[in-house]
């Protein structure tokens, strides 16, 4: 028979569910593919390609459809040619990769965000050090290095980037100094449990 589980033990578990739901929320970003400076950019009604040509609606905003010759109306797609995602890689390095490589069935961020589509599932690596590829039969293959599209695109990587990635490593560190916890919690929970059985014998 079981031992009831103590309410120490319950409350971690729900503060550790609550930080886990805090985690997943931070990480689904609010523009899929687009930089955290542009986002501004793309908050009005009506958006100007990047390049002056014309401009579009915000609900034609990664429809698929390429309307600007730039990509700026689908950063989140791979519809436009020239078109560029940005991967936020929380808890790595952030970067640019080019729009045909988004739902391609292979894993280019780290943090998997570039293969939303559900046709593969890609594990966030970010914390690891790098991306690892997961093909759709579900081989692991080395790195696919995907060039940074050119120098400006590198200098986009901001200190806003950086904060991300130092925000990401304290979350890490946080949930594993936790799941630390727990275990060291539940030990000692079986260890009382055993040596009340060995005192009732």
């Amino acid at each position: 028979m079981q031992a009831p589980s103590s309410p120490k033990s319950t409350s971690f578990v729900s503060l550790l569910s609550i930080c886990l739901f805090f985690a997943s929320v931070r990480s689904v970003p609010s523009l899929i593919g687009v930089h955290p400076l542009d986002e501004k950019y793309y908050s009005s009604e009506v958006i100007k390609c990047k390049d002056g040509s014309r401009s579009f609606t915000i609900d034609r905003l990664n429809d698929d459809f390429c309307d600007c010759i730039d990509g700026t109306d689908e950063p989140g797609t791979s519809a436009c040619a020239r078109g560029k995602f940005y991967c936020r890689n929380m808890g790595s390095t952030p970067r640019f990769i080019f729009s045909s490589c988004v739902n391609d069935h292979i894993c280019d961020c780290c943090d998997g965000s570039d293969e939303y589509d559900g046709n593969i599932i890609c594990p966030n690596t970010c914390v690891m050090g790098g991306n690892i590829v997961y093909k759709s039969n579900n081989d692991i293959s080395t790195t696919r290095d995907v060039d940074i599209v050119n120098r400006k695109v590198k200098e986009e990587i901001t200190k806003e980037d950086m904060f991300q990635k130092l925000t990401g490593l304290k979350l890490v560190t946080i949930l594993q100094v936790a799941l630390t916890s727990f275990a060291v919690l539940i030990w000692v929970n079986r260890c009382r449990v055993k040596s009340k059985r060995r005192r009732h014998r």
